[in-house]
């Protein structure tokens, strides 16, 4: 029989919902990979099904009018958007996901207009960042097994480091289990692991550590915030999880948030340094710490 821990529940119980999200994650994680090893079209057929789940579970999340009209017209939107993206035509995307979320605020109605645009545009920057950056010239997969380390280690490391250590709440106003331990420890982990597997991918000139480190940091950070907005949002609406879809994660707004967050930023630092056809190299190549 475990020992007691303060507040009389067993110290056992500290990783009781472990399991389902273990098991949940190595499924999860385990399709990311396998699109990824498949090639481009299935990696970005993987990741709009992803984009369009978050866009039934926003449309819904919200409970404005016209819910199933908002769904399939925002996944019609997606679908193309995706398409466009593939085909680099972002000057014909972009606008296509405005009038899309304009529509979408419309037929919402008064009060939930922006909530209704708004959830479109969070998932079209999941679908468009994975897409630029996977299809881009060179280093397309590496800037995608990155992502996933940075992310994927700041997440793992922050639950363990928030379970194990414990300590004070971080924000408890918005996630009360969420601890200055775990953030810390997943933040860094996560930088680290990034880093680390780009290492192993390390061709000579280009891959400066120290900078993708710093990188690395920075997306673990904005996947923690991302993680922080959307529990604030299911705050807004009184809802636990966005749905049930994942066992011991709910659903896919759930599992998903930070690495999004993470995600675009990505795409945005690459796109600054490079533009959107050559993207990964600006995320990945850094030389003498520019």
């Amino acid at each position: 029989m475990s020992a007691p821990i303060p507040g009389g529940a067993p110290k056992s119980g500290v990783l009781t919902d472990l399991a389902p999200r273990l098991i949940s994650g190595v499924v999860m994680i385990a399709l990311a990979l396998g699109a990824l090893w498949l090639g481009s079209d299935w990696f970005v057929l993987f990741w709009l099904i992803a984009g369009l789940a978050i866009v039934w579970e926003w449309q819904n999340l919200i409970d404005a009018p016209a819910a199933r009209a908002r769904v399939f017209c925002g996944g019609a939107v997606l679908v193309l958007v995706s398409v466009l993206t593939r085909q680099m035509a972002l000057d014909l995307a972009l606008p296509l996901l405005l009038a899309g979320c304009a529509l979408l605020g419309w037929l919402a109605g008064p009060g939930k207009r922006v909530w209704a645009a708004a959830g479109l545009a969070y998932a079209a920057g999941l679908v468009v960042s994975l897409t630029l950056l996977r299809l881009s010239l060179f280093d397309g997969l590496e800037s995608i097994l990155w992502l996933f380390a940075v992310v994927w280690g700041t997440d793992i490391m922050a639950y363990l480091g928030g379970r194990l250590i414990g300590g004070p709440k971080l924000w408890p106003a918005v996630s009360p289990k969420k601890t200055w331990a775990g953030f810390l420890t997943g933040i860094f982990s996560g930088a680290l692991l990034g880093a680390g597997v780009i290492a192993l991918f390390q061709k000579g000139a280009g891959y400066s550590l120290l900078p993708l480190f710093a990188l690395g940091l920075g997306a673990a950070i904005l996947a923690q915030a991302g993680d922080f907005f959307e529990s604030a949002v299911k705050r807004r609406f009184g809802v636990k999880d966005a749905s049930q879809l994942i066992p011991g994660h709910g659903g896919v707004m759930d599992r998903l948030d930070g690495f999004l967050v993470a995600a675009v930023f990505a795409a945005l630092v690459g796109a600054l340094r490079q533009g959107p056809g050559t993207i990964a190299i600006g995320v990945l190549r850094w030389q003498g710490g520019q």
